[in-house]
């Protein structure tokens, strides 16, 4: 369903809901969202989360053939109100892109409104450079250029059982659809039963062990019961170091140690 009663809108992929697509969405009453399915910074419905805007999904594959010209008009059919597009400086739609900013302009007769590009630190603020940032593991730069601390969520899944006997407990998660940070141990907050936690969390191939890939947190400083269903969010602070291989299970414990006292510094002041 889309409204009679919107007269703006913000268009565009919005994944990770970024500072600069803010600067889009702050201009508009609703978000128009390009649907993909693939890549993701923030899945699906789950940009709601960063928005207090309503927001209406177009999946890709349904309008890829539309030429410009069908496009606009859909747009004018759904939102009949229409009255405002708000779109980026680099904004391309239609059938093989072949519209740009200029073509909206032409096309849609009312109101368009051109978001000249944001930067950050000399560094332009778009999706597909927060997903290189996140590969190199550069947790800092990802969260600048979103304006908060980048989530990932997951379902509680089986581990090895080495953990809580060996180690230290951990929960281990099943993260689908999300662009994961490049493998390491991390600074965290884990949102388990509601309630936010500090927590040190690693992701990757566990070389130690069995070699499987894992995203698993320990949560800090709480006798949490860890028999838990349900969605658990990470949060991503800072990152603490590579993956690595141990020649024992003991080098791994202290080095897990270091981990959880390095984590419990760069976490000081948060919840």
């Amino acid at each position: 369903m889309y409204s009679n009663s919107i007269k703006s809108i913000a268009i565009g992929s919005f994944d990770g809901i970024h500072i600069a697509h803010k600067a889009l969405i702050d201009r508009a009453e609703a978000v128009v969202v390009i649907e993909r399915n693939g890549g993701y910074l923030t899945p699906g419905y789950k940009r709601t989360f960063y928005t207090d805007k309503p927001c209406y999904f177009y999946h890709f594959d349904k309008i890829r053939s539309l030429t410009p010209e069908a496009f606009v008009a859909k747009l004018e059919e759904d939102f009949p109100a229409l009255e405002k597009i708000v779109v980026g400086y680099d904004f391309s739609f239609g059938k093989e892109k072949v519209g740009d900013v200029s073509v909206l302009t032409d096309l849609f007769h009312k109101e368009v409104v051109i978001i000249p590009e944001i930067t950050y630190d000399g560094t332009s603020v778009h999706s597909r450079t927060i997903r290189q940032y996140l590969r190199e593991g550069n947790i800092m730069m990802v969260n600048h250029l979103l304006g908060r601390k980048y989530r990932i969520d997951g379902q509680r899944v089986s581990g090895q059982g080495i953990g809580e006997k060996s180690l230290v407990p951990t929960l281990n998660l099943r993260v689908i659809h999300y662009q994961l940070p490049t493998e390491g141990v991390y600074a965290t907050r884990t949102k388990v039963g509601g309630k936010w936690f500090k927590s040190v969390t690693f992701l990757g191939y566990r070389a130690t062990t069995d070699g499987s890939f894992a995203v698993e947190t320990h949560i800090l400083d709480q006798a949490l019961e860890y028999d838990i269903n349900g969605d658990i969010w990470v949060e991503f602070h800072a990152f603490i170091r590579e993956n690595q291989k141990f020649d024992t299970l003991k080098e791994l414990k202290l080095q897990i140690f270091e981990d959880i006292e390095v984590g419990k510094k760069l976490l000081e002041g948060f919840c």
